[in-house]
C-alpha cells in the first residue's frame, strides 16, 4: 500500500471509528514513545470522545498526522500489554504489530508525519484543540479524568460537520494468523449487533457467512492470510446466541438494547481487507466494513432530492444561511427564466416587488432563526416579462445537516393565481347570491312606490355600486296607462319622474352640469341617449367612462367610471329605468354584474308595478268609499252631530267601514255605523250596497230590528248563498253537489242601528255583532250600553233584539268601529278602556271631543279603517210641540184647523197658515173617512214644520192620479204639491200620515193654495 492510499484510509477510518462520550470534549492523543491516555480529556474542541483501544487498526486512522511520528507506539505496557484479555470491553488492548521505524502497530504506520494535513479531512490532532507535540514523553495531557468508560459512551461521531461520514457507518475488526477474530471494535458491535466477547476467537466465515457461501469464504480467507488485499460485498447474517453464550442478555442494560436491535439481522457489507503482520511477524489482516444499507439509503435520498429539484411541478429554492439562492429547480427556472444555475446567489429582491420581497425576507430570517415552518404564505407579484399580477403560495422550512446544524431554508412555491381567480369568482357569486337574498327579504315589504324604490337602492348601495337612481314613467304614476304605452314604446323618451336616489359618495361634489336629477322632478332622456335606447329596447346598456360624448356625458363625466342603465320590466311592460354607477377606482362592471343588475331591477319592477296597481285600486276604492259616506257635516233634528273617518294607510287595502245619519219623519234620526269584513274594492262595493239598503229601509220607517233583518237577507244575497227559496228549488241530484261546492264569496258585516226621537228623547238600538255604543250622561261616568250583539249580517237564522234607552238632555252618544279600539299592539279590551277614558270630559264641543279621542288612542297604526260618530242630545223644547187628541166626528176637522192655525200664529209662522190649514184639513178628513179610532194631531217645529195625523187604521194611504171626470182622489195630490215632503208610516197602534213644510226664509214665498188646486184640473 502506498502512503497516499494509507493516508486516505487513515482519514476514512479516523472519522468513523473515533468513539464519543456524552459529556466532556476530548480527543485521543498519541505521544512519541508513549501510550494513548486511557481516560478522556475534557475541554478539548470537537465532540466528546472515548479512548481508542490499543492494537485496533483504527487507531492509526484516528491519529492521522501524529501517530506516524518516530518512536511512537500505539499502547503503553502500563495500559495494556501482550497479556491483555481480548474480551475486555474497555478497549481490546492487544499489542499492535510493529510499524515502520518503531511506529505504532496501526495499518497506517509509516504515514508521513504531518500535523494538520494528515488524511483528507485535515489534521485531526489539532482540530480538537489538543496539540500532542507540546507534551513530554510519558506525561498525560492536562484535565485527564480517571473515570472508566462504558458501552453507553460509544456513539457515532458527527464532527467535523458536513462530512460524508455523518451519513455512512464504518466499522473495523482484525483477523489473527489463525484466521479467527482477534480484535472486535465497538463500532463493529453496533453494526453487526454482536458483542466483542461473542466475536473474538471465532471464525468470521462460520459466524457471519451463509452456509452455501462458506467454502468460497474460507478460500478467500486463505488468500488474505497469504498477504493479498481484497475488497468486495459480503452477505451476512447476525447469529442469535443464547444468553449463556454472552448474547445481548449477558451485556449491560444499555448495551443490550442496542445489540438486541440487530439480532437476526441479514444484510450486505462492503469489506476492505488489508494484510498485516503481528509483533511476531505472523500474517494477519485488518478489515474495514461499510454498511451497504446506508449507501443504498443515500442513493434513495439523492434520487428523492433529484425528483424534488428536477421533476417537481412546484418551484423549489434552497437558500443558504446568507439568504441567497443556492439551488433552484427546473420549474422555478421555467417561470422566472434562465437556467437553474443562473439563479445562484440571487435574493428575493431580484424576483419580487419591494414590499413583497421585504415580507419574504423577514419570513426567511424568522424560519432560519426559530426553525418554525411557514405554510401557505401568500405572495403577490408580476411574472417576468408581464404586468399580470400573479399569486404564489409559499412554504418555508429550515434545512439541517446530518449533524443537526442549520444550513439554510428550503422554499416551495406554487402558482395559485387560478385558485385566487376561482375564489374571487366564488366570492362574487356569493356576494350576488347574498344580494339577491337580501333583495328578496327587503324589497316589496311596502306597497308604496317610493318606499319600494328606496328599498332597491338600500340593497344595492354600497354593496353593488356607489350611486343608483330609479325613474318611473309619469304616465303610469298618473294612471294614464294608454298614453304611457304610446309614448314609451315609440321612442323611449317619455316623461319620467325621479322617485329615488342614493349615493355612497355624497360628500364628493359633482362637476358642473353632471349632478344627478333631483328626486321628485320630472325629466326626459334624449332620443339618441343610451338610457332612452335601454327603455326602447328593454335591454340593459353599459355606459363606460370612455363614452363621454353626447347624452352619455352626464353619466360618465368626472366622478363616475361606468353606469349600468337597466330597464325595469314587469309583466312585459317597462315601468321605468334603474341606473347603477361606480366611481373611478372601483372595479368595472362585468357580465356577472350585468346579470345581477337585471335580476335586481326585475324584482323591484314587479314590486313597484304591484304597488302601482295597488295604489290605483286603493285610490279607486277610497274614492268609492268616500262618495258613499255622508257629505259634509250631517244634521239631525234634536242632535248635534260630529263624525270622523280615517282610511287605512297605503300599505293596507281600504276597508268596509261606514257610518250614516238618516233623517226620519217626525224629527227622528237614524244613526248607523257598520263594518264589512274584508278589504279592497270588493269590500268597498259591498259596503256601498249595504249602506244604500240601509237608507232605503230607513225611509220605509221600519223598526230597527226589522231593518237589520232585511239587511241580513241582503248581505246573504251579496255572497250568492242559497237562501230558503233556493233550498226549496228542485235541482238534479248530480248538480246539487256541484252547486254546493261552487259557492261565491261570503259577505259578513257588523252593524249597529239606532233611531232617536227628538220629541221623546228616546233611542232604540238594534245590534248585529257590532261593538256596543258608549253613553255619557251629564255628570256621570262613560258607560258602555248593554245592547244584545246579535249575529253579524250575512249569517242569518237569528232574530235581532231592540233596546230602548231614554236620554237626558245633553247626553253624549258614541258609535264607532273596531279600528279605533283594536290593533296588533293594543288588544280590544285595552282599546275599549282607553276609549271610555277619553270620553270622561264630555263638556267640550263635539269636534274637540272627536279630535281628543283620535289623539289619545292609537289611531295611526293604519291597520284598519276608523269610523267615529258622536251625537249630543238636544231635544225639542215643549213649546215647539203641539199635540192634540180629537174625537172621531166630523167636527174634528174644523177643530183641527183651528188648533193648527192658532199654534202657527203663536210660532210666528203666519206665512204657513193657509197651506197648513188646507193640508191639516185634508189629512184629518182622510183619517175620519178611512181610518179607525181616535185621531191625534201633532205639530213639531224644528228646522222644518212637521204635521202628523195619527189613527188606529192599518191601511196606508196610496196616492193615485185622478181622472178629469173623477170628483175625488185629488187630496193626496194636493198634499204633495203644497208640502216639501209627505208620507206615512206604521206605528204599533196604527199608522201616521205626515207632511213637512219648509220654514219661510224671507226670500221665497210658499206656493199659493189656489194655484195648486187649479193645477190639479
Amino acid at each position: 500500500m502506498t502512503g497516499a492510499g494509507r493516508g486516505e484510509l487513515e482519514g476514512t477510518v479516523r472519522v468513523s471509528e473515533i468513539p464519543a462520550k456524552a459529556t466532556g470534549s476530548t480527543r485521543p492523543v498519541a505521544r512519541a514513545g508513549g501510550a494513548l491516555p486511557a481516560r478522556p480529556v475534557p475541554g478539548a474542541g470537537g465532540g466528546p470522545l472515548s479512548p481508542e483501544p490499543a492494537g485496533n487498526a483504527d487507531v492509526g486512522a484516528a491519529t492521522a498526522g501524529t501517530a506516524g511520528t518516530a518512536g511512537g507506539r500505539a499502547r503503553s505496557a502500563a495500559v495494556g500489554g501482550p497479556g491483555q484479555d481480548p474480551g475486555d470491553p474497555a478497549g481490546e488492548d492487544v499489542p499492535g504489530p510493529a510499524g515502520h521505524d518503531g511506529g505504532t502497530g496501526d495499518v497506517g504506520a509509516g504515514a508521513p508525519p504531518t500535523v494538520g494535513t494528515g488524511g483528507p479531512l485535515g489534521a485531526a490532532g489539532s482540530a480538537d484543540g489538543v496539540d500532542t507535540r507540546h507534551h513530554a514523553p510519558g506525561a498525560e495531557p492536562p484535565g485527564v479524568e480517571d473515570a472508566p468508560l462504558t458501552s453507553d459512551d460509544v456513539v457515532w461521531q458527527s464532527s467535523p460537520p458536513g462530512s460524508i461520514y455523518d451519513y455512512i457507518k464504518v466499522a473495523s475488526f482484525s483477523i489473527g494468523p489463525d484466521g479467527l477474530v482477534d480484535q472486535w471494535s465497538a463500532r463493529a458491535e453496533r453494526l453487526f449487533g454482536v458483542a466483542a466477547r461473542d466475536a473474538v476467537g471465532k471464525d468470521p466465515i462460520e459466524a457471519f457467512v451463509a452456509p452455501e457461501l462458506r467454502r468460497r469464504g474460507h478460500r478467500k480467507m486463505a488468500e488474505i492470510l497469504d498477504g493479498r488485499e481484497w475488497t468486495g460485498s459480503v452477505p451476512f447474517r447476525t447469529p442469535a446466541p443464547a444468553p449463556a453464550d454472552g448474547g445481548p442478555a449477558a451485556a449491560g442494560p444499555q448495551e443490550a438494547v442496542g445489540l438486541a436491535e440487530s439480532v437476526g439481522l441479514e444484510g450486505i457489507a462492503e469489506v476492505y481487507v488489508m494484510p498485516a503482520r503481528t509483533a511476531d511477524g505472523e500474517r494477519s489482516a485488518v478489515c474495514i466494513v461499510v454498511d451497504v444499507r446506508a449507501l443504498r439509503q443515500i442513493e434513495t435520498d439523492l434520487a428523492a432530492s433529484q425528483a424534488i429539484f428536477g421533476q417537481s411541478p412546484f418551484g423549489f429554492l434552497l437558500f443558504g444561511t446568507d439568504l441567497r439562492v443556492q439551488r433552484a429547480n427546473r420549474r422555478f427556472a421555467a417561470v422566472f427564466g434562465g437556467a437553474e444555475d443562473d439563479h445562484r446567489g440571487r435574493t428575493v429582491h431580484d424576483y419580487l416587488p419591494r414590499h413583497e420581497a421585504d415580507r419574504m425576507q423577514a419570513a426567511l430570517c424568522r424560519v432560519l432563526e426559530t426553525g418554525e415552518a411557514v405554510t401557505d404564505m401568500q405572495i403577490i407579484g408580476p411574472a417576468p416579462g408581464s404586468n399580470e399580477r400573479r399569486h404564489w403560495s409559499i412554504n418555508l422550512y429550515r434545512v439541517h445537516s446530518g449533524s443537526g446544524r442549520p444550513i439554510g431554508v428550503a422554499g416551495l412555491g406554487n402558482d395559485v393565481t387560478s385558485r385566487h381567480a376561482a375564489a374571487r369568482e366564488a366570492a362574487h357569486a356569493r356576494r350576488n347570491l347574498a344580494l339577491l337574498n337580501e333583495a328578496g327579504a327587503r324589497i316589496g315589504n311596502s306597497l308604496d312606490l317610493e318606499t319600494t324604490a328606496r328599498e332597491l337602492l338600500d340593497v344595492t348601495v354600497p354593496g353593488f355600486c356607489d350611486l343608483a337612481s330609479v325613474d318611473l314613467y309619469q304616465g303610469l304614476l298618473d294612471g294614464d296607462e294608454a298614453a304611457h304605452m304610446r309614448q314609451s314604446l315609440a321612442d323611449g323618451s317619455a316623461e319620467l319622474r325621479r322617485v329615488a336616489f342614493a349615493s355612497a359618495v355624497s360628500d364628493v361634489p359633482f362637476p358642473e352640469g353632471t349632478g344627478p336629477v333631483e328626486v321628485g322632478s320630472v325629466h326626459r332622456f334624449a332620443f339618441n341617449s343610451p338610457c332612452a335606447d335601454a327603455l326602447r329596447t328593454a335591454r340593459p346598456r353599459l355606459i363606460a367612462a370612455g363614452d363621454d360624448c353626447g347624452p352619455a356625458r352626464r353619466l360618465t363625466s368626472g366622478l363616475i367610471q361606468s353606469t349600468l342603465a337597466v330597464p325595469m320590466v314587469a309583466h312585459d311592460t317597462v315601468v321605468g329605468l334603474a341606473q347603477f354607477s361606480r366611481t373611478k377606482g372601483s372595479e368595472p362592471f362585468g357580465e356577472r354584474d350585468r346579470a345581477l343588475a337585471v335580476e335586481l331591477a326585475a324584482r323591484a319592477a314587479v314590486c313597484i308595478d304591484n304597488a302601482r296597481l295597488y295604489r290605483r285600486e286603493h285610490e279607486r276604492a277610497l274614492i268609492l268609499q268616500r262618495s258613499l259616506l255622508p257629505p259634509g257635516d250631517p244634521e239631525a233634528a234634536g242632535l248635534d252631530i260630529a263624525c270622523r273617518y280615517l282610511p287605512g294607510n297605503a300599505a293596507t287595502e281600504v276597508g268596509g267601514d261606514w257610518f250614516d245619519v238618516i233623517e226620519l219623519p217626525g224629527h227622528r234620526t237614524a244613526l248607523v255605523v257598520g263594518d264589512v269584513m274584508g278589504r279592497g274594492l270588493r269590500a268597498a262595493v259591498a259596503m256601498g250596497e249595504l249602506r244604500s239598503a240601509v237608507r232605503t229601509l230607513a225611509l220605509l220607517d221600519l223598526e230597527p230590528a226589522e231593518v237589520l233583518s232585511a239587511l241580513d237577507e241582503i248581505a246573504r244575497g251579496l255572497g250568492n248563498l242559497p237562501g230558503p227559496g233556493h233550498a226549496r228549488r228542485a235541482t238534479p241530484a248530480g248538480a246539487r253537489g256541484r252547486d254546493s261546492d261552487d259557492l261565491a264569496e261570503v259577505y259578513l258585516a257588523t252593524c249597529v242601528y239606532a233611531v232617536y226621537d227628538a220629541v221623546t228623547r228616546r233611542v232604540t238600538f238594534a245590534n248585529a255583532g257590532h261593538l256596543p255604543p258608549v253613553l255619557v250622561e251629564p255628570g256621570e261616568s262613560p258607560l258602555m250600553l248593554d245592547v244584545p250583539p246579535g249575529m253579524p249580517l250575512g249569517v242569518g237564522g237569528e232574530p235581532f233584539e231592540e233596546v230602548d234607552v231614554d236620554l237626558p238632555d245633553g247626553a253624549l252618544l258614541a258609535l264607532y268601529t273596531d279600528g279605533l279600539v283594536e290593533s296588533r299592539d293594543h288588544p280590544l279590551d285595552e282599546g275599549l278602556n282607553a276609549f271610555v277614558g277619553a270620553l270622561a270630559e264630555p263638556a267640550q264641543a263635539l269636534e274637540d271631543i272627536c279630535d281628543h279621542v283620535l289623539n289619545t288612542l292609537d289611531t295611526h297604526h293604519g291597520e284598519d279603517d276608523i269610523a267615529l260618530l258622536m251625537a249630543r242630545v238636544r231635544g225639542l223644547p215643549a213649546e215647539h210641540v203641539g199635540d192634540w187628541t180629537l174625537p172621531r166626528e166630523p167636527q174634528s176637522v174644523g177643530r183641527a184647523r183651528e188648533l193648527a192655525c192658532e199654534r202657527l200664529r203663536a210660532w210666528d209662522l203666519e206665512a204657513l197658515v193657509d197651506n197648513a190649514e188646507l193640508l191639516v184639513s185634508e189629512l184629518v178628513t182622510n183619517a175620519l173617512r178611512y181610518g179607525e179610532g181616535e185621531i191625534r194631531l201633532r205639530l213639531l217645529l224644528d228646522r222644518t214644520l212637521v204635521c202628523e195625523v195619527w189613527d188606529a187604521g192599518l191601511v196606508q194611504p196610496r196616492r193615485r192620479r185622478a181622472r178629469d171626470t173623477d170628483e175625488g182622489g185629488r187630496g193626496l195630490q194636493l198634499v204633495g204639491l203644497l208640502s216639501a215632503a209627505w208620507g206615512s208610516r206604521r206605528t204599533p197602534r196604527g199608522k201616521t200620515v205626515w207632511f213637512e213644510l219648509a220654514l219661510p226664509d224671507g226670500d221665497s214665498a210658499p206656493m199659493d193654495a189656489a194655484e195648486a188646486l187649479m193645477s190639479l184640473f
